[in-house]
């Protein structure tokens, strides 16, 4: 948004956590001045009307892997990172964390380097990083190289922890079978959002591993142990304790709508379910197929696969996601908003307005099914 009054006519405001209908939206030098029902506005600066669109908070996406036809694996530089937040703005992201799967201990520095490098040089949108991996579980590596896994070592601890007093949040998604719940400890004390992922581990090991720090879940039901009756696994885990929030990728492909329906109403707080993308280089484009670092990954009907048909993230923005959660699961939709913007954003401590205001809109007219980008200031 440019400096000055701008007033939103004939529309709805989600304000994080509840859906007015019936308002205008006064913003003043682009921050969120007022809002009041219809019929009391002043018409304030320059109007805009929203034809029954709802303005809401841009979203917050914890785990996205490329967009614009990139890969953050293929050059983790602060340019792709660029390209990648750029194609996720005019998705109606307004903060994301460009991901890092499993790679090589150099590429891995490479990509802490440039994250570092964009968030110093104030890259759009760019609210840390997410290493997603190497320490993993082979057993669930899904489309991770299964070579490239390897336990945490010292060298590596001490490197996150270094990289995380220059970067705002810096996510990793780690396996207790690759990492001990001293050194989660240790990645906890020092500010790092512990993710727990592509794991066989066990429901009690899983327990144990979130008091120890971890404070996250990747990609709910995707790659780790399964909700049993005798043995509850990583899933059960995530939804029985209220210190753990959990990541969904809601394309009714990498989850049963059916199952998300369970897990939404089993969902144990104050943790909650939010929506990722599991975005990949096609995000944003009409692309049919990419390729990660010499593995075809081909798109089809919705689906990013591998040439064996292993899932390789998903070919989702987060207003599909919503849509989803709202028609296929029942979700209702002031849930369904927070849990692209407000939920994830205090998992790594912004506000969901922060930083560029409230920015996107999102057209329920044609169903709920698409989005448009306002500029924010700046």
């Amino acid at each position: 948004m440019t400096s000055g009054s701008v007033t939103f006519r004939n529309g709805a405001l989600f304000d994080g956590g509840q859906l007015h209908s019936g308002q205008a939206i006064v913003f003043r030098d682009g921050a969120l001045a007022a809002h009041v029902p219809e019929g009391q506005a002043n018409n304030e600066g320059q109007v805009i009307d929203l034809n029954g669109d709802i303005l809401c908070p841009g979203y917050v996406d914890l785990q996205v892997n490329g967009g614009d036809g990139v890969m953050f694996n293929d050059d983790p530089s602060v340019e792709t990172i660029r390209r990648i937040a750029g194609a996720h703005r005019r998705l109606g992201v307004a903060s994301l964390l460009p991901t890092l799967i499993t790679d090589t201990p150099e590429k891995t520095q490479v990509a802490i380097g440039a994250a570092i490098q964009a968030v110093r040089a104030g890259v759009p949108g760019v609210a840390g990083l997410h290493l997603e991996g190497p320490h993993l579980s082979v057993a669930r590596k899904g489309a991770h190289d299964g070579t490239l896994i390897r336990p945490m070592e010292d060298a590596d601890l001490a490197d996150l922890i270094a990289a995380a007093r220059e970067l705002p949040c810096l996510k990793v998604t780690l396996a207790p079978e690759s990492v001990s719940e001293l050194q989660v400890k240790s990645l906890f004390d020092a500010g790092i959002l512990v993710s727990l992922g592509h794991t066989n581990a066990d429901f009690a090991t899983c327990q144990r591993y979130a008091a120890a720090g971890a404070r996250c879940v990747t990609h709910l039901f995707n790659a780790m142990s399964q909700l049993g009756s005798r043995e509850p696994g990583l899933v059960g885990a995530a939804l029985a304790n209220g210190g753990l929030s959990a990541g969904l990728i809601a394309d009714g492909i990498h989850v049963h709508p059916e199952v998300m329906r369970t897990a939404w109403a089993a969902k144990t707080a104050p943790g909650q379910v939010f929506l990722v993308s599991d975005a990949m280089a096609v995000a944003g484009t009409d692309q049919t197929s990419f390729e990660l670092e010499g593995r075809r990954i081909g798109r089809t009907d919705g689906r990013l696969t591998l040439d064996d048909g292993t899932l390789a993230g998903a070919d989702l923005d987060l207003t599909t996601a919503i849509h989803n959660l709202v028609t296929q699961v029942g979700v209702p939709l002031h849930e369904a908003l927070a849990a692209a913007t407000t939920y994830p954003a205090s998992l790594i401590g912004q506000t969901a307005a922060q930083p560029l205001q409230y920015a996107a809109t999102i057209r329920i007219s044609s169903g709920l099914d698409s989005c448009c980008w306002l500029p924010a200031q700046g």
